[in-house]
């Protein structure tokens, strides 16, 4: 499997985007914004096709406008929670620019797959050094402000009294979510954005409440459904993005027993104080 060099390019892209992908999709998962990443991968798509119309690659396009999309998004700060009609409807409405722009520039429609859900074998050495660059950015990005962002999405009332401006962090924070929504788009397609962003970091969360262990439980589980995806691909010949969904939808499901059986553990009074404390929360 080796032995091509496609293969080892898309190895060296699919881990680059798989850590990424683990680290800040925990965050967005414990920040309740994983339907604000699900739009900003349709953003995306609708940069990307407008960016061929225009004659440059795809990448800049889908980079440059999921971007902008998540600077928009962290600017409504804390109201993004409570906006998902309109979220859908600006996803729905980029996904209708996406094929507009195609209809004008028909000698790319036939490509749209590679754009919907990825293609990781035709990444390219080009592709793959804007990809690991944009890996160290949003990781030292993420670096940077993850005490404060930790702060602000536990406790953000107290967050905000100690004089954290909880704006700023939401606006730095999506625009970081944008750039790994746009590297994982390159391998697994716009439209199975959560299969990287969300998968491994939802079933790191049910398997341990501890932050450093859980974070590093997540990069884990994408690199090994990115990685293991691929290899499966090359020997079963089926797409790529079919198996890394197919294995991280498998990966949340077993992590979802461990948590049922300490739940069917509980007393029904504890499952009482469970329930309310949820509900205030």
């Amino acid at each position: 499997m080796f032995a091509y060099d496609f293969m080892v390019d898309a190895f060296a892209a699919a881990g680059c985007v798989a850590v990424v992908a683990g680290t800040i999709g925990y965050f967005l998962v414990l920040r309740s914004q994983a339907f604000a990443g699900h739009a900003l991968s349709h953003v995306g798509f609708a940069g990307a096709t407008g960016a061929v119309l225009l004659g440059l690659p795809p990448i800049w396009g889908l980079i440059a406008l999921t971007l902008l999309a998540g600077i928009g998004m962290g600017a409504l700060g804390e109201r993004l929670e409570s906006r998902d009609v309109a979220i859908g409807m600006v996803l729905s409405l980029a996904l209708g620019l996406g094929l507009l722009f195609l209809h004008f520039y028909t000698a790319y429609a036939t490509q749209v797959t590679s754009l919907l859900f990825g293609n990781v074998l035709g990444v390219d050495r080009r592709t793959l050094a804007i990809l690991a660059i944009s890996a160290i950015v949003a990781l030292v990005l993420l670096g940077v402000m993850a005490r404060p962002l930790l702060f602000a999405s536990l406790q953000p009332e107290v967050a905000e009294a100690r004089g954290i401006p909880l704006r700023f962090v939401s606006i730095l924070f999506l625009a970081v979510v944008a750039l790994a929504v746009a590297e994982c788009a390159q391998i697994v397609g716009v439209l199975l954005v959560f299969t990287l962003m969300v998968g491994p970091a939802a079933a790191a969360q049910l398997l341990t409440p501890k932050l450093a262990f859980g974070v590093a439980l997540a990069v884990l589980l994408a690199l090994a459904e990115a990685w293991c995806g691929i290899a499966l691909a090359f020997y079963t010949d089926w797409p790529t993005s079919f198996w890394i969904a197919a294995l991280s939808g498998l990966g949340y499901g077993l992590a979802l027993l461990p948590a049922r059986r300490a739940w069917r553990g509980l007393t029904a009074r504890d499952r009482r104080f469970v329930a309310d404390i949820s509900t205030l929360g």
